[in-house]
């Protein structure tokens, strides 16, 4: 593999600290980089992924889609060469079944009325 095919991408993580730089092929989809990141995810943090859908990334701003490759993800312009793209890395836990299911309060209401009819 051309080293020209080769991109060094960093991953910025909510409170600040990086996972990386790796070195990607052009041709590498999103999909692989967030299994990557799962599976290389540092000890200790409050925040933990359990899985490739809870994590999002974003370069320049925007949600990077699963089907996108890296060498689609670098920046056209301002590209300095031999350098470390950085996504950020948002996380969002799944809401199992805690949104999903509303309790429903089967009580009967008392009418309690306070108008005066004169």
């Amino acid at each position: 593999m051309p080293e020209e095919d080769l991109v060094d991408v960093k991953f910025r993580l909510y409170d600040g600290s990086d996972i990386g730089p790796f070195r990607y092929s052009a041709t590498s989809t999103v999909d692989m980089l967030k299994q990557r990141i799962v599976s290389d995810w540092p000890k200790g943090k409050t925040i933990i992924p359990k899985a490739v859908n809870e994590v999002k990334l974003i370069s320049s701003g925007k949600i990077l889609e699963n089907s996108k490759t890296v060498g689609q993800c670098k920046v056209p312009f301002g590209e300095v060469a031999g350098g470390i793209i950085i996504i950020h890395v948002v996380v969002q836990p799944s809401l199992a079944k805690t949104k999903t299911e509303k309790k429903i309060d089967d009580s009967p209401r008392k009418i309690v009325c306070s108008c005066s009819i004169l």
